[in-house]
């Protein structure tokens, strides 16, 4: 039995000697009476759209194996004149806005930047003037200590030249300051105050049996106190000295100048 198209299947015997096998119930052939649909299989059966397996198209139709695509959407209608004529109010505004808003940041930023400078501008002007002020205390109180032992110094001369018996009190009190147990006490003193203190002193220089000496080289209002155990410096150099080292100052009871007496 063979298809009933040309081509189509034909039964074929089993080899020779060989042993035939028990028939399957569903291993026979299918009747063309027995099939809906019925098409033969050929090599053009693999084109667009065609089932490689022979079936039928009625069964799954072309449109489901591939939808269609969708149609583009509609572009928008183009905007009115009075509407861009809003979209150009609406920039416009905003852009007031914003440029409004960076205006004001910016001002701020210059206020702080220039209250900056200005603060240390002022703070160093301050500064400076701090400096100067103190320079000047100092320059003032300088001289004003110089005035003072300037003045000072005149009162001294003027003393000395016009009182010439305060020498006496110099001498008692540099014999005072050397300690009771010293010997060979000698007072020097200049020659023109010599006599003074002989006269002034006497009961105090025969108690410590103290020698007098005579001494070209001491200016008078001063004298020196000699003695196995030391010496007092009483001179007036001496005592000058002592007094301006107080205020810090250094200047001489005699420099040699010329100046005027108070």
């Amino acid at each position: 039995m063979t298809s009933s198209k040309p081509g189509g299947f034909r039964q074929v015997p089993p080899p020779a000697g060989g042993k035939e096998r028990p028939a399957n119930a569903y291993a026979r052939f299918i009747p063309r009476e027995e099939l809906a649909d019925f098409a033969a299989w050929t090599p053009g059966a693999f084109g667009e759209g065609a089932d490689p397996f022979g079936t039928s198209t009625k069964a799954q139709p072309r449109a489901a194996q591939r939808p269609e695509p969708a149609p583009a959407p509609a572009a928008p209608p183009e905007p009115t004149a009075e509407q861009w004529q809003a979209r150009i109010e609406e920039a416009r505004a905003q852009g007031y806005g914003q440029g409004y808003r960076d205006g004001l940041e910016a001002l701020d930023a210059a206020k702080r930047q220039y209250a900056q400078q200005t603060s240390a501008q002022v703070a160093q002007v301050l500064a400076a003037f701090d400096q100067q002020t103190q320079a000047l205390d100092v320059r003032l109180a300088d001289t004003l200590v110089h005035s003072a032992v300037l003045l000072a110094r005149q009162v001294v001369r003027s003393e000395v030249a016009q009182r010439p018996e305060l020498i006496v009190q110099v001498a008692q009190d540099a014999i005072g300051a050397v300690i009771l147990s010293a010997r060979h006490l000698r007072l020097r003193l200049h020659p023109q105050d010599l006599a003074l203190v002989e006269a002034g002193a006497a009961d105090l220089l025969a108690a410590r049996s103290v020698l007098l000496q005579a001494d070209a080289t001491l200016s008078p209002g001063g004298c020196i106190v000699e003695s196995d155990l030391g010496q007092v410096d009483a001179r007036i150099e001496q005592r000058w000295a002592q007094a301006v080292a107080v205020f810090g100052r250094d200047e001489p009871l005699v420099d040699g100048s010329s100046e005027v007496d108070l």
